[in-house]
């Protein structure tokens, strides 16, 4: 009887990781979380089979196997949780995790450490805590609250829609450390476990989540899909922009020639400029919609298509192709003491400088003056390519995290954090690295590396580093 629970259990997590698969498909993200459920699946089955045995002998066997998955089961919690916040970082932390759940797992056969023996309840037998089942229980403590913090990080940085589908995961991990109380058992205090009905009504949430409110949908992709979509109306409207061009001085100028009473003069040259006015705004909304576009694909590069490019000519196309605005052009000065080829895709490359040029010229307009400065040269060890502007600069405690996914200090300004990040990809892509310095009221420098592989020919020797980056405040 004590078995039907975890037997159904077991099944019921098996069900939980195949909805999932078949609903969401394969990713980092669905795969871990298949991988939870088949942990907590062969657990419970263990402990099914456990809980009927009479034989000391046998379900001490049982008791040891069964807890082989236990091990694991709050490192692959962790592991999801930063594989669903998307952080890397996270990773090296997610391996040494696992790193010691299989040492203790090495030490379940041969030693009494873990696992001292069995506690013989009313309901069969019951694995008891050895002398080092606290290091175990100080693990599982810290990866939980490693993932409660990640999620709450996420949270403060995500998007509206994806605050909501968080919650259940970060309601669904507080229910999940209810089930703590089963290690009570394991020190000799006697009731049924009910942990796994916790942990039940945990994973049932995250899987809720993952498939019908889509936790696992990617923001920028889906404003992505959207940009794409809008496409087809710019073109329309640009499209009798131009109409509206050629037709509109005409009838201006027999209107002019009627002296008809009604528009003054004022609104007749406002008139004349209505055309060239959304011309430059379906410019601007397709310049936004290739940025979204580029970086829902920039995850999934094909590193097929890199090539051998000029970084001036990058830099060139950039600066021609920017839409730029009152007079944000004059701001900008170039400086390009020594050309170089670098490895990679010259169209993401200019997407970068896209939004290296727009951060720098809304930092400069924030702070009211200024000017940004745009440079590229060989330095000692790398192929450099530096963005450096004037403007209010990046607060300290904010820096070291520009690089993040979705971290934005714009919460009502319309940044969703991902374009520095499109930057990272793009640039570690190419074998590269890019650094962020500022001073806040001062200057913002980024430093674009690239290996020093087929520098062109130098157009200007003699130059260091330190020579030709300019002094921040430094007008150019």
């Amino acid at each position: 009887m004590y078995s039907i629970l975890p037997g159904l259990v077991s099944l019921v997590f098996l069900s939980y990781g195949a909805y999932v698969l078949n609903s969401r498909g394969t990713n980092r993200a669905s795969l871990t979380f298949f991988l939870i459920c088949i942990t907590t699946f062969f657990w419970q089955a263990t402990w099914a089979l456990l809980f009927q045995v009479e034989n000391e002998e046998t379900a001490l066997i049982l008791a040891r196997l069964g807890y082989l998955p236990i091990l694991f089961l709050p490192t692959t919690l962790y592991h999801f949780i930063a594989e669903l916040t998307g952080r890397r970082t996270e990773r090296m932390f997610v391996h040494a995790s696992y790193g010691l759940a299989a040492v203790l797992a090495l030490l379940i056969p041969s030693t009494d450490w873990l696992l001292a023996g069995l506690h013989s309840y009313f309901y069969g037998f019951y694995p008891q805590a050895g002398w080092l089942h606290p290091l175990y229980l100080a693990q599982t403590a810290i990866v939980i609250l490693r993932g409660l913090y990640l999620l709450y990080l996420r949270q403060q940085v995500a998007l509206s829609t994806e605050k909501a589908r968080l919650r259940y995961c970060f309601v669904s991990i507080l229910i999940y450390a209810v089930a703590s109380v089963d290690y009570l058992c394991n020190y000799g205090v006697e009731f049924y476990p009910p942990g796994v009905l916790f942990i039940a009504a945990s994973l049932g949430l995250i899987a809720q989540a993952m498939v019908r409110h889509n936790l696992l949908a990617d923001p920028l992709a889906t404003a992505a899909s959207i940009a794409h979509e809008v496409r087809t109306p710019l073109a329309t409207i640009r499209s009798q922009s131009r109409v509206l061009a050629r037709n509109l001085p005409e009838l201006i100028a027999g209107y002019r020639r009627s002296q008809a009473p009604g528009l003054n003069e004022e609104q007749l040259e406002y008139l004349s400029e209505i055309a060239r006015h959304i011309e430059a705004e379906v410019s601007r909304s397709n310049f936004i919609v290739d940025m979204l576009l580029a970086s829902a694909r920039v995850g999934s590069l094909e590193r097929d298509n890199f090539a051998m490019h000029s970084a001036k000519q990058v830099v060139d196309e950039a600066l021609a192709c920017y839409p730029f605005t009152d007079r944000e052009r004059e701001k900008v000065s170039v400086r390009v003491s020594e050309d170089f080829r670098f490895y990679g895709s010259d169209t993401l490359l200019v997407y970068v400088l896209y939004n290296l040029l727009k951060n720098a010229l809304q930092a400069v307009k924030s702070k009211g003056n200024g000017s940004v400065v745009v440079e590229c040269f060989r330095g000692r060890d790398q192929n450099l390519l530096v963005v450096t502007d004037t403007g209010h600069g990046i607060a300290a405690d904010v820096l070291p995290h520009v690089f993040e996914p979705f971290y934005t200090t714009r919460k009502s300004g319309g940044g969703t954090g991902m374009g520095l990040a499109f930057c990272h990809k793009v640039v570690t892509a190419f074998g590269g690295t890019i650094q962020c310095e500022s001073v806040v009221g001062d200057f913002t420098r980024f430093t674009l590396g690239f290996p020093l592989e087929r520098a062109l020919p130098a157009q200007a020797t003699g130059r260091t580093l330190a020579d030709d980056l300019p002094l921040p405040g430094q007008a150019n």
